[in-house]
């Protein structure tokens, strides 16, 4: 069994190493995100709040098709767990402001099982974002056997809210095996795009993942660290060359990790601690006006119950804490930011110990006020 195994593992390498090489030159050169300068009055709105009658609600990401906004989420009776289904509310820009639709089921584990070519058992699903390269389309963390560490991350094709394709995408030397998703694509300045991913077996790392038009994976980049184990990479743009990829220790040493890049995410340095006190939980962050970085981050070490909003005038170097959300008791965590279509951020992140869901809405001129 045990050689039949390191044959397959041969094998997957081998296949990926061969995709790779025949594959033409990759663009190494970062589009710049634009961040629009604060005009009008300050807003900050409260346009989701989510909490399920029983069972959690967690993870949210953020989904941006046009002017179609969509907040996606894993919701069960726990964790992990065969009646685990991707919802979705969609959000609508009226004249008073953005404003969310009713929850809903979008994506089930019966459902993706019957898009794979061939049919593939999925057993229960987690965190799952845009996949950016495509019109509605997702990628989502799978598990057809095992827990997390067993998962793969599959390109998922949908179609008036049904998955129509799909295929895992070949990331892992380990039979495919151990890799998840979390944060928002990377976009390139010839259009092409990254995905932010990590391993979580044995010797666990972040990784970019280069992937073409049709999904396939071109090449994989690693973010690595002594003596930690740096998953959930959130990658922040600062210029064609240069990037922050801030990660979450999954040993819990306490406070949040960052790797640089200055050629495009084609190396990245060895990742160390910033100073910002942290539990084991991912931060989400973008650039905005100014050339500063916002980032959504938990209020200690030990605690996952205040979340805030910092701003970086200093490309990381130093933050400040200029908003705390969701004062009451309870965890709250897992944020994901995103730039809409208007200019506004979203902000979604999950609380009650991921019991639910709140997301807002707040513009350039509410971060400069504070």
């Amino acid at each position: 069994m045990q050689v039949a195994i390191l044959a397959m593992a041969v094998l997957s390498i081998g296949l990926s190493g061969y995709a790779l090489w025949r594959d033409e030159t990759l663009n190494w050169t970062f589009a710049v995100p634009e961040s629009p300068p604060p005009t009008g009055a300050p807003v900050f709105d409260t346009v989701f709040d989510h909490t399920p009658g029983e069972g959690m609600a967690h993870s949210p990401a953020i989904t941006i098709n046009g002017d179609e906004v969509g907040i996606l989420w894993f919701q069960g009776s726990s964790e992990a767990q065969p009646d685990v289904e991707i919802h979705r509310a969609v959000l609508r820009r009226y004249e008073t402001g953005w404003q969310a639709g009713p929850p809903e089921p979008y994506l089930t584990s019966a459902a993706l099982g019957d898009a794979f070519e061939p049919r593939q058992l999925v057993v229960t699903l987690g965190n799952t974002v845009q996949n950016e390269a495509a019109q509605d389309a997702l990628y989502a963390t799978v598990v057809s056997v095992g827990g997390w560490a067993m998962a793969s991350v599959a390109d998922v094709r949908m179609d008036k809210g049904n998955p129509v394709w799909a295929r895992k995408l070949n990331l892992s030397p380990f039979l495919n095996r151990s890799m998840l998703v979390k944060s928002p694509m990377v976009a390139y300045s010839d259009g092409s795009m990254a995905l932010p991913a990590y391993f979580e077996m044995g010797s666990t790392y972040g990784v970019l993942v280069r992937t073409d038009a049709q999904g396939r994976a071109r090449d994989l980049r690693r973010m690595t660290g002594k003596r930690i184990k740096p998953i959930q990479p959130m990658i922040v743009v600062l210029d064609g060359a240069r990037a922050l990829a801030f990660l979450r220790d999954f040993d819990n040493s306490g406070q949040v990790y960052v790797s640089r890049t200055q050629d495009g995410g084609r190396t990245w340095s060895e990742a160390e601690a910033t100073g910002i006190a942290h539990p084991s939980a991912p931060v989400a962050a973008l650039p905005v006006s100014g050339g500063h970085i916002l980032m959504a981050m938990n209020g200690g070490a030990d605690s996952a119950d205040l979340l805030h909003l910092a701003l970086s005038e200093d490309e990381g170097g130093s933050w400040r804490v200029i908003h705390t959300l969701d004062r009451q008791p309870g965890d709250a965590r897992y944020p994901m930011l995103r730039r809409l279509p208007d200019g506004q951020i979203l902000l979604a992140y999950s609380h009650g110990t991921k019991k639910g869901l709140r997301a807002h809405v707040f513009n350039e001129a509410w971060v400069a006020a504070q």
